[in-house]
């Protein structure tokens, strides 16, 4: 995915998003989908992966499986959950996301990448309030070292 982005001229901003993106769907899928087919069928065990790029540069990245017990919904994992993250993640990275479901019961989760005008917006949720060192404890002097 990276290189063929690349080559089409994807900026490299994008293509990182893509590539986490696809990371956290097809972990999803893995973790709580069914594979695609049934029986002993020709694809039986499968996950689709596939993006395209539409004519105003938007890029479209989806994982199909055959779906799981409850519907992809981004989760409010504690500070010290493993996991549970990644919708969130995904939520903040796209312009828009959503769930297809097939007429066989197959899944779809998609994303649409854009420049990447969700990237500021989720840098600044993210960072950590700024203080100054100074305010809370007074001087540096604290830590300098003693010969």
């Amino acid at each position: 995915m990276r290189e063929q982005l690349s080559r089409s001229g994807m900026a490299e901003s994008v293509v990182d998003d893509a590539v986490l993106v696809l990371s956290e769907l097809l972990s999803n899928s893995c973790r709580h989908g069914r594979p695609l087919g049934r029986g002993v069928e020709v694809g039986d065990g499968d996950v689709r992966a596939a993006w395209r790029v539409d004519r105003h540069g938007a890029l479209t990245v989806e994982v199909t499986d055959g779906g799981g017990p409850t519907r992809p919904v981004p989760s409010t994992p504690s500070v010290t959950a493993r996991g549970g993250r990644g919708l969130n993640i995904i939520s903040a990275l796209a312009q828009d996301w959503g769930v297809r479901d097939g007429a066989s019961g197959e899944v779809t989760v998609w994303v649409v990448l854009t420049g990447g005008h969700r990237r500021d917006d989720f840098a600044t949720r993210v960072t950590a309030p700024g203080f100054d060192f100074l305010d809370v404890y007074g001087t540096y002097d604290a830590y300098e070292d003693v010969d």
